[in-house]
């Protein structure tokens, strides 16, 4: 589960677990009233109320703003990847090529194209189902066909010539 997916699963359980303290509260209330409680203790559970009450809010506008952000992030990519296919399907084709040229087998191209989309050995490990040991192996043998010191360079390899020079101001 990525970060992202994380914390909006903890801020929903959040607003959750003080939607039913809100609620257990409120029946407390209900009952201690019956029964006739006294005055102050009817206004601490209220004021317990109101607080849990606060923080369902809270967790719930956080989750929702999340949600939001999400959905603008994945149109804003949608439309990059669109605007820019071209250029993106003939970076993957150097990429390969490159590979090739290297003479990465293909599950060590497969690890390097990964390692360039920034995941972590970890998370490459559970995508292709295998060992996060078999997958450092691969990606130190893309490293050493390479002939580069690891995924720092391995990106710059890449991407160094598509930005623009930098300038001294």
């Amino acid at each position: 589960m990525s970060e992202d997916a994380a914390g909006r699963m903890v801020r929903l359980v959040s607003g959750g677990v003080f939607l039913l303290i809100a609620g257990l509260i409120a029946a407390d209330l209900l009952i201690d009233g019956r029964e006739g409680a006294s005055l102050f203790h009817l206004l601490m559970e209220g004021a317990v109320l109101v607080f849990a009450l606060c923080g369902a809010g809270f967790a719930f506008s956080r989750f929702q703003k999340t949600r939001r952000d999400l959905v603008r992030a994945r149109s804003d990519a949608t439309r990059w990847r669109a605007e820019h296919e071209g250029l993106v399907s003939g970076l993957g084709a150097a990429i390969q090529t490159q590979f090739e040229d290297w003479g990465l087998t293909p599950s060590e191209s497969e690890v390097g194209l990964l390692l360039l989309k920034g995941l972590s050995l970890g998370e490459i490990a559970a995508l292709r189902g295998t060992s996060e040991r078999t997958v450092r192996e691969q990606a130190r043998a893309v490293y050493r066909k390479a002939e580069l010191p690891g995924r720092s360079a391995l990106s710059a390899f890449f991407l160094e010539d598509l930005l623009p020079p930098q300038t001294d101001h």
